[in-house]
């Protein structure tokens, strides 16, 4: 490749990158990784669901297909700051 053609190519690689977006933030300064604040349930679903989907590819394992009422799963209660956690000894 030549040097014009390796310099019209990154100049096209710098325009591009203009368009990312990109915030700054000093060491030790970063926002939390919770996002609840800033997006909706149906946000963070759409975000996590390609993830899952290379997960079980990369596992070589099908991704499992089932009624939803025969979906594994287990109700964890949430409670507030103030309130008595529930008591799990009862479960063991």
């Amino acid at each position: 490749m030549s040097d014009e053609k390796r310099s019209r190519a990154a100049r096209e690689r710098a325009r591009k990158r203009r368009d990312w977006p990109v915030r700054v933030f000093r060491l030790g300064m970063e926002p939390g990784d919770d996002l609840s604040a800033s997006t909706t349930v149906d946000e963070r679903l759409a975000m996590m669901w390609p993830l899952a989907v290379e997960a079980w590819a990369l596992s070589g394992r099908t991704l499992p297909v089932y009624a939803r009422k025969n979906i594994p799963g287990r109700l964890i209660e949430m409670y507030r700051q103030n309130d008595v956690p529930p008591d799990d000894s009862a479960s063991s």
